[in-house]
């Protein structure tokens, strides 16, 4: 697999990584990824081809699904603090 290019966008890392017939479009943030592997063919040949299909309207799908990802986060460590509660004293 080897780096085929970056696409630009001022909150997420997004690189796009091309391996034999696929290409894989990686997006990062600072604690969440997604990656979307696509297979090359009739609409997706080239580094530009995959650029036309993260268009900004994926960009706004993926930001809102980094979005729930991290409430999902968010809500599984309530939990934890809510069990540690009852299993310690608090020292002060």
């Amino acid at each position: 697999m080897r780096i085929e290019g970056y696409i630009e966008h001022p909150i997420m890392k997004i690189t796009v990584f091309k391996m034999d017939n696929r290409f894989s479009v990686k997006f990062e943030t600072n604690h969440y990824e997604q990656t979307y592997k696509l297979r090359t063919g009739d609409l997706l040949n080239t580094l530009e081809d995959v650029k036309s299909w993260a268009d900004d309207g994926m960009k706004e799908k993926v930001l809102s699904h980094f979005n729930t990802m991290h409430q999902a986060a968010m809500q599984q460590f309530g939990k934890l603090e809510q069990g540690g509660e009852n299993e310690f004293e608090k020292i002060i």
